[in-house]
């Protein structure tokens, strides 16, 4: 394996290309040249165009300096900088016959690293969602490499992500940066936001900003909804798979005036199917059925610098799991899972910039949340209803030059738990947490080489105390195409220890917890500190250019709540004794062979450690060792908007670290370590015209399954009945289809 491996990250280096800069020359009556001479000044070449006055050209660099000659036409001189997608439009006053128009635009980058951003963040855009089938959030990151996507056992369903070797409880999780994905759905949340209704997504390593919270230990991951004003009157996505999952995704805007917009969006899902293909007694995938609904207004005066939002959105989610025979109206003496969610969320947004200072600004943010969520799992119930409020008052303006900026605020949250369970104890953990806290952040840019960003907040919290978050970013550009930057911070959080490995129920474990005397089940809060360092390298090599990204992240805590499985009768938790850390290194190359054909790979090295109970050991279920390798590939746009569309992933997962089985039977027992597996994905777009494509897809091609995914599937009601030993897909290989169609 580590062969091919090797063959991959060298390949780039033979073969490499750069950004795919496109164009069209045209004439006063909007007609295409064709045959018009381009010269590229700083390539010392030139081509010429198509009978469509089409063109395209690799680019060196963020600036284009073209010289367009045609016959019958006055020679023109075209200057212009690529760093952000835009249209050019040149005029000349000429007595000759003159080239009325050249519209110069470059590619979108279906994923990209935002290159005036201190911090080190990933742009993903609705065309690199649209790579996959991507029915929810936590499907979307299956073609980047910074996220780690796993199941959470083998009888919900539930995915989880993974960021700098920490789970997502680690990591702030925003809509629109607002705090979305907390409390009670802090592990199931991103199963139900649609893939559909997120126009992009940020990628944030390391310490995020101050503004956002005290919370943020690994990064944060912002995700952008639909806007009302920009979308089409009607847009519909259906998908259907041979696991028995379908889904339907409809969009209607109306739009109201010129400055109000409306838009409804509307989600379904069902599986009915009973899959059982490692042929362990219990279903592969649950049953269940979903509908989610969102109304979202906008308000845009851009005379008045005013811009306003407000969302109205409300999920029902049933699941059903378990032993193959098991329903919720006949249970049938049989062991099964159920999982009832439902959600309710109000929120909005204004935001004014002052119209004589544009430079200057103020904001509001606030949403309020109600979450139930029951879950029985054998005979083992949770259950909780969480009520949260969160506002935000921000305020933005600089200090005597737009090299110095600043903002500050104050934000307030309310969260309010009713929580039961019943598990080997059966208890009550009704609480209210509030808090209060005052942040401002300092960003310096030189506008040159030079850019920095620090932040600091104080806060009050009922139960954590008062406490300071310090944040720093640093960027430094030493040379033109190297692009350096550094981050440290701290963060600190309460842990809600069922609600986030509400996974773990799904076994006949003995629930633990070992008494702090803290305020948090009996614990104390988390905190950690994470630095980080990101060298971003663009170079040229045999006339074409490509990325190296290398990042390096460790986070360590100086208190975490411990999750400890070694007893494969027992799960404790307990606050840290003695050391833990996650130390994160990823090595990525991006680069393409040919326009419209690009390539990433990426190699990751995690080390994760944590002090249990029998001394410092890796972190179970967490690969050491992780290569990833994507290839997408478009063909030209015809002029009725058909295309093709080619996508596919690869990733090696190495060994992973079990828990310790041997106190169990000997046939009820685990290795120390998983294999390495491997997994294939892809999907085949095929776009008719600019309002209608079907797509076709596979993942698991490979049809990976993992063998014992549950222990004592064969006698769920016994002592080491256990479904969360889970390091790869139980279904095999999955195929399915779907179109898109909208109205403009």
């Amino acid at each position: 394996m580590f062969y091919r491996i090797l063959i991959a990250l060298l390949l780039p280096l033979v073969t490499i290309a750069q950004s795919s800069i496109t164009g069209k020359i045209v004439n006063a009556n909007n007609q295409p040249i064709s045959n018009a001479k381009i010269s590229v000044i700083e390539q010392n070449n030139s081509f010429y165009t198509d009978e469509s006055g089409n063109f395209s050209l690799i680019q060196a660099n963020t600036d284009v300096h073209l010289i367009i000659e045609a016959n019958g036409y006055k020679k023109m001189e075209v200057k212009q900088n690529c760093a952000q997608d835009f249209v050019l439009v040149v005029e000349q006053v000429s007595s000759e016959k003159e080239i009325e128009a050249v519209v110069v635009k470059k590619e979108q980058k279906a994923m990209n690293r935002s290159v005036k951003a201190v911090t080190n963040t990933i742009n993903l855009s609705q065309k690199e969602l649209q790579k996959a089938a991507c029915c929810n959030l936590s499907e979307s990151f299956e073609t980047n490499p910074s996220i780690d996507v796993n199941f959470s056992d083998a009888v919900t369903g539930n995915k989880q992500i993974k960021m700098l070797g920490l789970t997502s409880p680690y990591i702030l999780m925003s809509e629109e940066n607002i705090p979305a994905i907390r409390g009670a759905l802090q592990a199931t949340g991103l199963n139900f936001i649609p893939g559909t209704w997120v126009e992009s997504i940020q990628i944030t390593k390391g310490a995020g900003s101050v503004t956002n919270g005290y919370e943020s230990i690994s990064g944060q991951i912002n995700y952008e909804l639909l806007k009302p004003i920009k979308e089409v009157p009607f847009y519909t996505n259906a998908y259907a798979s041979n696991d028995g999952r379908y889904e339907l995704n409809t969009h209607f805007k109306t739009k109201f005036s010129e400055k109000l917009s409306s838009l409804v969006l509307l989600h379904g899902n069902t599986r009915n199917q009973v899959n059982d293909m490692n042929q362990d007694g219990f279903m592969d995938n649950p049953q269940g059925k979903q509908i989610n609904l969102l109304n979202r207004w906008q308000y845009n005066d851009a005379e008045k610098g005013l811009v306003s939002f407000f969302n109205i959105k409300y999920f029902k989610d049933e699941k059903t799991g378990g032993q193959v025979g098991f329903s919720r109206t006949n249970p049938s003496g049989l062991w099964g899972s159920q999982v009832d969610t439902e959600k309710l969320e109000l929120s909005n947004k204004i935001g004014y910039v002052f119209p004589d200072m544009p430079f200057q600004s103020i904001g509001f943010q606030q949403a309020f949340q109600y979450n139930k969520q029951n879950s029985l799992f054998g005979t083992k119930l949770h259950e909780i209803k969480h009520k949260s409020y969160f506002s935000n008052l921000l305020f933005n303006s600089i200090l005597n030059n737009t090299k110095n900026k600043f903002i500050t605020g104050v934000n307030f949250t309310y969260d309010k738990f009713e929580e039961n369970v019943v598990v080997n104890f059966t208890r009550n953990y009704d609480r209210i947490d509030n808090s209060v806290g005052a942040f401002f952040e300092y960003s310096y840019d030189n506008l040159n080489n030079l850019s920095f960003v620090l932040g600091a907040r104080v806060d009050n919290h009922n139960r954590l105390g008062t406490f300071f978050t310090p944040r720093a970013h640093l960027k430094y550009i030493p040379f033109e195409r190297t692009t350096i930057r550094v981050s440290a911070g701290r963060g600190k959080r309460a842990a809600n220890i069922f609600a986030e490995n509400i996974n773990l129920l799904a076994s006949s474990r003995e629930i633990i917890i070992q008494d702090a005397g803290g305020k948090l089940y009996g614990l104390n809060p988390e905190i950690a500190w994470n630095y980080g360092l990101s060298l971003n390298q663009k170079f040229n090599l045999f006339g074409r250019q490509h990325e190296l990204v290398l990042d390096y992240y460790k986070t360590d805590f100086q208190n975490q709540v411990v999750v400890d499985l070694e007893n494969p009768q027992q799960v404790t938790f307990s606050n840290l004794n003695g050391k833990s850390y996650a130390a994160s290194f990823q090595a990525e190359l991006n680069f393409n062979i040919l326009t419209h054909l690009d390539i990433r790979t990426a190699y990751k090295y995690l080390d994760v450690k944590t002090d249990f109970q029998k001394g410092l050991l890796e972190k179970p279920l967490q690969a050491k060792h992780r290569f990833f390798a994507n290839v997408a590939y478009e063909t030209h746009i015809k002029e009725k908007g058909q295309q093709w569309k080619f996508d596919a992933t690869f990733n090696w997962i190495g060994e992973q670290r079990l828990p310790n089985t041997k106190s169990n039977p000997i046939n009820y027992q685990l290795g120390d370590y998983t294999k390495p597996y491997e997994m294939f994905n892809a999907q085949v777009t095929r776009t008719f015209s600019s309002v209608f494509e079907m797509y076709v897809g596979g993942e698991n091609l490979g049809n990976f399954r993992q063998n014992n995914a549950i222990i004592a599937s064969d006698n769920p009601f016994n002592a080491y009945f256990d479904s969360t030993m889970i390091y790869g897909p139980v279904f095999g290989r999955m195929f399915y289809a779907g179109l898109r169609f909208k109205i403009k």
